[in-house]
């Protein structure tokens, strides 16, 4: 009963992986603050505010209540939806937060620039400006948004030859005081944390296809020495695209790595199914794919941003997140199949090939849909 359970669980993780979803992604607001205003633009999905979904619980969109609202929304052409946004952001910006001294602002809308590039089953950018009116002297402001709105980055841009700021916000957190004249400073700490909290969520539990390619390579071998073969292989390729990409060094575009990252699952998933003992092609392979997962995970600092003042202590924090993610799944993976089930005589054939078979499906069905669709 306790294998038939195990492997339950699993084939659910995968049929959510492999099925059409709205990935909830943070907001991303860049502030420019001025003695008696000040300038925001904010990045975000304006489909889940305008349904009214709390997704700070939420994986996906498809998962709400509201998720019929949400997806009519979707359906909008870009002028429609821009429009619907006008209409209900009396609503919507009650659930916006800029605060001096303790007094909460209103927020006053500019302009409402919805894209119209993305396929109808994927999430959707809305950029918004709004101006906000600040009181008399020189009290710094603070910025944030209700927590059922998700994570929100608030980014303030350097001054010439100073720092900028960039604070990665969740449950409804506000940003540190934001100066009219200058930029807010953070400490290393704070900006390390920040990014490994953003480094961790990427894997668990937004970065489905990267779950998947681990629990790859814990499928090839439960012995030790093979894992920590791969896990090591892995972590060092992709340390290294991340820095270089980031660093502008590597470039590629995601209609190209994306494809790339769902075929190296469906590598490591079939040679799993083959069998075979460790050796420089399996690790060879495994740190191919790793550059490649590294420039993915470079997109989403490319999103949320690296401040320029904290470079190398930011890359490292999110980095740490990320191992931190892999090895929570490889504990997790562990604690559910490999010991109560990993010495049975049958673990190969009953969870080990069929689950990697699995795993190979939806690598797959993403490959496809990632080329052609």
């Amino acid at each position: 009963m306790g294998a038939l359970w195990a492997i339950k669980a699993l084939c659910a993780l995968l049929w959510t992986a492999g099925a059409q979803a709205h990935e909830i992604r943070p907001a991303v607001a860049d502030v420019e603050v001025g003695p008696d205003r000040a300038q925001v633009s904010i990045q975000l999905t304006a489909e889940t505010l305008v349904a009214g979904i709390d997704v700070s619980a939420l994986e996906n969109t498809d998962d709400a209540p509201e998720a019929a609202a949400y997806d009519a929304l979707r359906a909008l052409s870009p002028e429609e939806m821009a429009e619907t946004f006008r209409a209900a952001w009396p609503e919507v910006s009650q659930g916006l937060i800029a605060e001096v001294d303790g007094t909460r602002l209103d927020w006053e809308l500019g302009t409402v620039t919805v894209s119209g590039e993305a396929a109808i089953e994927l999430p959707r950018d809305t950029l918004v400006t709004a101006e906000i009116v600040l009181p008399e002297g020189a009290a710094p402001l603070t910025l944030g948004w209700d927590a059922a709105n998700g994570p929100l980055v608030v980014r303030q841009a350097a001054e010439a030859g100073g720092d900028g700021y960039s604070a990665y916000l969740t449950g409804g957190a506000l940003s540190d005081p934001l100066p009219r004249d200058g930029v807010a400073s953070q400490s290393i700490g704070a900006a390390f944390a920040n990014y490994v909290v953003i480094g961790f969520e990427h894997i668990i539990p937004k970065g489905l296809d990267h779950i998947l390619f681990v629990l790859g390579l814990f499928f090839f071998s439960l012995a030790l020495k093979p894992l920590l073969i791969q896990v090591t292989a892995f972590t060092l390729a992709h340390t290294v695209t991340l820095a270089m990409a980031t660093l502008g060094i590597v470039s590629l575009p995601g209609s190209v790595v994306e494809p790339l990252i769902a075929a190296s699952i469906v590598y490591v998933a079939v040679e799993n199914i083959i069998g075979g003992t460790i050796g420089w092609r399996r690790t060879a392979v495994v740190f191919a794919f790793g550059l490649l997962h590294g420039l993915g995970f470079a997109s989403v600092l490319g999103d949320v941003g690296l401040n320029p003042g904290q470079f190398v202590t930011s890359l490292i924090g999110f980095n740490v997140g990320v191992e931190l993610g892999q090895l929570a799944v490889i504990a997790l993976a562990f604690v559910l199949i490999g010991l109560p089930f990993g010495k049975k005589e049958w673990y190969r054939r009953v969870i080990a090939i069929p689950v990697s078979a699995a795993i190979a499906f939806v690598g797959a069905y993403w490959a496809v849909e990632r080329v052609f669709f």
